[in-house]
């Protein structure tokens, strides 16, 4: 994992601010993460999500997709599950509640175990 600040290091209510930074839209994450076998994280308008998504349809996957803004909107929810998982970019595709990473890193990965 990337390096974090410290806490010790965090002022008070800085740390609180970050607690809470859309602490909603990471909690319906990790709720889907729990609940799906497939969890698909995107946004709108970007073609590699579209990708990750065919494929998966293509194999006869089952997920469940989160689609939070396009680039334009809704920057800040999707800021916040960067900073929570640590995966910079999107999709973020999570198997049996890991982060497995983007769609090249899922196509690898499904060559050598099952989705389904």
């Amino acid at each position: 994992m990337r390096e974090t600040l410290p806490a010790p290091q965090v002022d008070a209510k800085a740390l609180e601010a970050i607690k809470h930074f859309h602490s909603s839209t990471v909690d319906e994450v990790k709720a889907a993460i729990t609940k799906h076998k497939v969890v698909v994280v995107g946004m709108g308008q970007n073609p590699v999500v579209s990708k990750a998504r065919r494929i998966l349809d293509e194999a006869g996957v089952k997920y469940n997709y989160l689609s939070y803004g396009n680039y334009v909107s809704a920057w800040k929810p999707r800021l916040a599950i960067k900073l929570w998982s640590g995966w910079p970019t999107f999709p973020q595709i999570f198997v049996d509640g890991k982060l497995i990473g983007g769609c090249a890193d899922m196509v690898e990965w499904m060559k050598t175990n099952k989705m389904n």
